[in-house]
């Protein structure tokens, strides 16, 4: 039975809208869905820059042993999707729609398995994405089961798909339809860039299996992040809260990937808990946001280290990451009065949230957060990296040979269940709360919404009108979501297919004393405090760990997003957190209570698995689209495709910005997956040879798409060289990689095009 952690007839369906309707909702859905997955918010550093200091907690000297034995792998793989016309996932802001790249987007495999029962392993996948997903774990599935008899080892028990919660990548391929609204749509190409790059990541990662040891070690990046909701947070109980010292988690853990046969590392997997939008929501480039930035950086810096096998991987995973925020200078009004947001609801002096923003740390640098986005990644590198330098003095070796994982559905609609205490509770529907439409500081809503209503809702008494149009909660779903004033009873809408999830994923894995928490939401701080402390009790308990004790990690938003977890005292206060707590204020000891009584399964001696569940919708045939598809592509009369039209100057200081603009065509027609749309070469020294030394990897090159006749199908291409003060001075130009679609016949032809020469000093 799980701890208790709490302080304390449907309606028939609307008939079916017609097809302008549905059209019509997906329109006002753009407005009133402002919100999916959070938020919106503002504002890099050199690579070159130290390492930060950082301190260590919890190191353990290094036993003479190495700890036993383990199958790793490790692999990596382009899910870039298309970086225009698409509207990016998570602000779920209808104008955040693609114009360019700024650092490709990635899929990162982690397999661990048991030497001595090869069957007993998993994969922790990373994916530079808003989150994982329903449709995207379907297709995961598939795509492994389709590679062959080798790979059957590998299924929907030991595949966890995380998302490192990025909000500028392209969005259009989630299985339900909320979060579909804002995209127009499903987009076949952007769902299949990221399984068909997931599927690859793990193959590579099975190619490199080989024996190793694990060890973790944890780091404070106390910078790294802010609350952004302490007012929910302090609705807590005040003895809970005093056995933290911060009001987020600072601590980063960090796990090892070592080859056994040359003592190389592989790779490492860290957590760590701080949302995706350092890159404000009008940011229309793709990237990775602080997360992408870290692991990109990791992986560089380790080309040609003596310690680093070839081909690191470095996946940086989420965490409890709810209301955490990376803008750590807080929330401040856009509005010139100079006044931070109010604490209790984060409204400005007009009583509204638009003028609401958080502020990264290079706030001043007034660049869509782009420094803030880099800084923010680097100073998770810099903790990760300390650990990495230490981990053979000051690591924790992973002991116990056994591997574990059990997966399973559930649906949570009118769940009962009792608490630890015996009283019987329930979780519902799927609903949001009028909170939701408020967004957040780090992007927030639309109209006049707040965060906060709890009670009687502010929001106009339009929006009452607009909700019962869609549907009206059921006086059994209102009285289960108390005291949640829903705005969107989108469990119970279905049509024309499911809104959003009521059936989500209970997943943990366990290599050794480490068990991790696979969590289809954000759960919140003192969520994932909970939780990890629950499951630390129950393994503990049932003595799974041994004499070892058990250290518990959680990683999501996971498998099917399914939005948000606060604890019961924090969705009381129905701040935007509590608001997005989809399955009422019971959710949280839900999870709990189907985790702890499953903890069974990771036992060394389990040779069962729970009975799989429910299986949730599959989407993917039947989801909407009013996304268009690239027409044609023409170069204007008497130019060609590739020629450069705006060349660069002669001669450039190191740290300047160097453009090139070309003639294009849409990068839809061909996302070059594991490859690049614009790159810098440098001039040989002693030659006329010419080596690439930046691609669409690289922070500091920026690809920008534009069209300049619709009609005609003209477009231009801009590649921007953000030079570093520390670039290494010669000749250069930039490259542009390009693919054209004629009007007739709709064939693809490849082409590139070169600036002039230009000199840096």
């Amino acid at each position: 039975m799980a701890r208790s952690y709490s302080s304390v007839s449907r309606a028939p369906g609307r008939s079916v809208f017609t097809f302008l309707s549905i059209f019509s909702l997906f329109v006002l859905g753009a407005f009133v869905a402002n919100k999916l997955g959070s938020e919106a918010p503002r504002r890099g550093f050199y690579f070159e820059h130290g390492a930060r200091t950082n301190t260590l907690v919890d190191q353990k000297v290094r036993a003479d042993s190495t700890g036993d034995k383990y199958l790793l792998g490790v692999g990596k793989a382009d899910i870039t999707g298309p970086v225009v016309e698409i509207n990016f996932a998570g602000y779920a802001d209808l104008s955040q729609v693609g114009t360019g790249l700024r650092q490709r987007i990635y899929s990162r495999a982690f397999i661990v398995g048991d030497v001595n029962n090869p069957d007993d392993r998993f994969v922790y996948l990373v994916l530079d994405t808003q989150s994982g997903d329903t449709a995207v774990r379907f297709g995961i599935l598939e795509g492994v089961a389709g590679l062959g008899d080798e790979y059957a080892v590998y299924k929907s028990g030991n595949i966890a798909v995380t998302g490192t919660h990025s909000h500028s990548g392209p969005g259009a391929w989630f299985n339900y339809l909320l979060p579909q609204v804002t995209s127009l749509g499903y987009d076949k190409q952007s769902y299949q860039a990221i399984v068909d790059g997931a599927v690859l990541s793990i193959k590579r990662a099975h190619e490199s299996l080989t024996e190793g040891y694990l060890d973790y070690g944890t780091v404070n990046i106390t910078d790294g992040n802010m609350s952004r909701s302490q007012y929910a947070y302090m609705a807590n109980p005040e003895e809970e809260r005093s056995q933290y010292t911060d009001d987020t988690d600072k601590e980063m853990t960090v796990l090892n990937f070592q080859r056994a046969s040359d003592g190389k590392n592989m790779g490492v997997l860290t957590w760590y808990a701080v949302h995706g939008t350092s890159v404000y929501q009008n940011s229309t480039h793709v990237t990775g946001d602080n997360k992408g930035v870290a692991e990109i950086m990791f992986e560089k810096a380790m080309e040609g280290e003596d310690s680093a096998a070839d081909g690191f991987v470095a996946g940086f995973s989420q965490a409890n990451v709810g209301d955490t925020t990376p803008n750590t200078l807080g929330a401040w009004c856009d509005d010139g009065s100079g006044q931070m947001c109010s604490y209790e609801n984060s409204t400005c002096a007009d009583g509204k949230s638009q003028s609401c923003h958080g502020r990264g740390p290079l706030f001043d640098q007034l660049d869509l957060g782009v420094k803030s986005c880099y800084e923010i990644g680097k100073r998770q590198y810099d903790g990760a990296r300390s650990v990495y330098d230490s981990i053979a003095s000051a690591g924790t070796p992973v002991v116990g040979s056994t591997v574990k994982s059990f997966h399973f559905y559930h649906d949570m609609s009118f769940w009962k269940f009792q608490l630890e205490n015996g009283t019987e509770v329930q979780t519902c529907p799927a609903a949001l709360g009028y909170s939701f439409a408020a967004g957040t500081t780090d992007g927030p809503g639309a109209f006049d919404f707040t965060q906060g209503d709890s009670g009687k809702p502010s929001a106009s008494p339009v929006w009452e009108v607009v909700k019962d149009l869609l549907r009206a909660p059921s006086p059994e779903q209102q009285a289960c979501q108390d005291p949640k004033p829903v705005l969107l009873d989108v469990g119970e809408l279905s049509v024309p297919y499911p809104w959003s999830p009521n059936i989500i994923d209970v997943q943990l894995l366990r290599v050794g004393q480490l068990v991790i928490i696979i969590s289809p939401g954000e759960a919140t701080t003192m969520s994932g405090r909970r939780w990890r402390a629950a499951v630390k009790a129950a393994v503990a308990d049932a003595d799974i760990t041994g004499d070892t004790e058990p250290k518990v990690v959680l990683g999501g938003p996971a498998n099917t997003y399914a939005h948000y977890m606060a604890t019961p005292e924090e969705y009381g206060v129905q701040r935007y957190e509590g608001a997005s707590t989809l399955f009422g204020p019971w959710q949280l000891p839900a999870y709990i209570n189907l985790t702890v009584s499953s903890v069974g399964y990771l036992a060394p001696d389990s040779s069962s698995s729970p009975d799989p569940g429910p299986t949730p919708p599959d989407n993917r045939g039947d989801s909407l689209s009013f996304i268009t598809g690239v027409v044609q592509d023409n170069p204007p009369i008497g130019k060609a495709f590739g020629d450069c039209t705006a060349q660069p100057q002669d001669t450039y200081a190191r740290g300047a910005v160097v453009n090139a603009t070309f003639v294009g065509a849409n990068p839809r027609n061909n996302l070059r997956l594991e490859g690049t749309f614009a790159a810098v070469e440098k001039k040989g020294d002693s030659d006329d040879s010419w080596t690439q030394v930046r691609d669409d990897a690289d922070w500091s090159l920026v690809y920008t798409w534009t069209r300049t006749d619709t009609v005609l199908g003209y477009s231009e291409v801009t590649v921007s060289w953000e030079s570093e003060p520390d670039a290494e001075p010669g000749t250069y130009r930039t490259r542009y990689y390009g693919d054209s679609k004629a009007l007739i016949g709709g064939d693809i032809t490849a082409f590139d095009g070169a600036s002039n020469e230009f000199t840096l000093t």
